[in-house]
């Protein structure tokens, strides 16, 4: 697998990849998400390609204190591949690289198979509880 960062002409198909995975939500549009990262950080927003089709891709985040990934994806399949695995090891260098001290993300609580994954990877529950404060409204809420 080819890892490089997102250009812009991967838009719709990350956008495919993402609706794929089950990542996308109405009230985030994925575009806006783009857009936002490509004006923080846009080497780090990295795809991943098989024979010349976008097949992954991984946003890393870094504001100085902790790392964050966002949208991990693996098209359906070519799960069981460790693509997911390798996403990870390059975001954990990277960061490592850029001084950070510890990496976090975010994963749905009824998203056992995703939770294992991770647990596999050594990452554990942290005792804290996510709040979040919408302050752009990108679509409706149900």
């Amino acid at each position: 697998m080819q890892l490089r960062p997102y250009q812009p002409a991967d838009e719709e198909a990350v956008v495919q990849l993402w609706e794929a995975c089950g990542l996308t939500r109405p009230w985030n549009d994925p575009r806006k998400d783009i857009a936002r990262k490509t004006a923080e950080h846009p080497e780090l927003f990295l795809v991943g390609l098989e024979d010349g089709a976008l097949v992954a891709s991984i946003m890393i985040g870094y504001e100085g204190h902790r790392g964050w990934v966002n949208y991990l994806a693996v098209a359906p399949a070519f799960r069981k591949q460790a693509i997911g695995r390798l996403l990870m090891q390059e975001a954990e260098q990277r960061l490592t690289a850029l001084g950070c001290p510890k990496l976090s993300l975010l994963v749905r609580t009824s998203n056992e198979a995703v939770l294992a994954f991770y647990a596999q990877l050594g990452y554990a529950r942290d005792d804290a509880v996510v709040l979040g404060k919408r302050l752009i409204e990108d679509g409706p809420r149900p």
